[in-house]
């Protein structure tokens, strides 16, 4: 089984070097993976980088430069151009463990599985504000910071839903990702951040709704870089905002009809009664215990940037013909 990691990056060469120096060193022997770098439209030494290690790592890494902008761009041309039947995508901004990749191929050779996530730890640059606990969930498998993209489900494997496979650590079928429609837009550069989406969300709920096997693989597991920037309410504050915006654009989708157009109903119900019961029971608790929390001055701001977010491309939308036309379309392949 052949692996491909494909790197969207812009503008990230100090990030991108450690990330591309942890895949290069894995415990899975190179015959069985490649690594491709989409430049996304750098002016950085992002370019020198590649260079410096393939000189060191006998040419082992492709790289591509992609102009037009948009995550999502770089995600599929990292597909188009991949060799592997499985796409591991990496943020240029993770630090791999050793058994990362043996761990990914070892869980798709059970053939039943589509979607491969692991742990996403931090790597914290500056000092960890306490209200940072404000925003750490507990959901039914371990603990997620969402803004953060960080997660830890314990040391098991496990199927979990296909929405916490995160996008820093997503390993899927090539197959899949086609036959499901592909990414949606996703991080957009400032000036056309109105053209931002809802990126892997989407594919995963399609995944989900075909009723496919999602897996958590512990030893698949990364480092994030949390830097000092992003330990700041000023960037939960972006961040939330951003959120409002990808949520209004799978809400203007659901509108016009296009939320599931490549799910296909499963023969299974997803979930038996009884445990969606216990997951409302769950939630219910969570919630009491974590209502407080809401009227928190910090959550509260963060919580009008969402809104915020949401009400600015609605207007968008609403205002510009060919954004809306751009929101519909069926998929977002190159």
């Amino acid at each position: 089984m052949f692996l491909s990691v494909i790197i969207p990056t812009r503008n990230r060469a100090d990030y991108l070097e450690d990330a591309l120096e942890s895949i290069l060193v894995q415990t899975l022997k190179p015959e069985f993976y490649e690594v491709i770098v989409i430049d996304n439209g750098s002016v950085d030494n992002t370019r020198g980088i590649v260079d410096k290690l393939n000189l060191q790592h006998e040419n082992r890494i492709k790289y591509i430069f992609e102009e037009e902008p948009g995550l999502h761009v770089g995600r599929h041309r990292g597909a188009k151009e991949a060799k592997g039947e499985i796409l591991v995508y990496a943020d240029d901004d993770i630090i791999a463990s050793q058994e990362w990749l043996s761990a990914i191929q070892n869980a798709f050779k059970d053939p039943e599985v589509v979607l491969v996530g692991g742990k996403i730890l931090p790597k914290w640059e500056g000092q960890i504000p306490e209200w940072i606990n404000l925003f750490k969930s507990k959901v039914e498998w371990g603990w997620t910071i969402g803004y953060l993209s960080l997660l830890d489900f314990g040391d098991e494997t496990k199927i979990i839903s296909p929405g916490y496979v995160y996008g820093c650590n997503y390993s899927i079928r090539k197959t899949v990702l086609f036959e499901c429609g592909g990414f949606h837009p996703d991080g957009m550069p400032q000036e056309l951040i109105q053209y931002r989406g809802d990126g892997e969300t989407a594919l995963s709920r399609v995944i989900k709704g075909r009723g496919y096997k999602s897996l958590y693989e512990p030893k698949a597991s990364v480092f994030h870089w949390v830097p000092s920037e992003r330990l700041s309410v000023d960037y939960f504050c972006r961040r939330a905002f951003n959120q409002g915006i990808s949520d209004s654009y799978t809400e203007i989708r659901a509108k016009y009809g296009l939320s599931n157009i490549f799910s296909q109903p499963s023969n299974q119900t997803p979930f038996p009664i009884w445990k969606n019961i216990k997951k409302m029971i769950r939630f219910f608790l969570f919630w009491k215990s974590n209502k407080a929390s809401h009227k928190h001055p910090i959550v509260r701001r963060v919580n009008k940037a969402y809104a915020e977010g949401k009400s600015f491309h609605r207007k968008k939308a609403e205002q510009d013909p060919e954004l809306l036309k751009y929101i519909l379309k069926e998929n977002y392949f190159l």
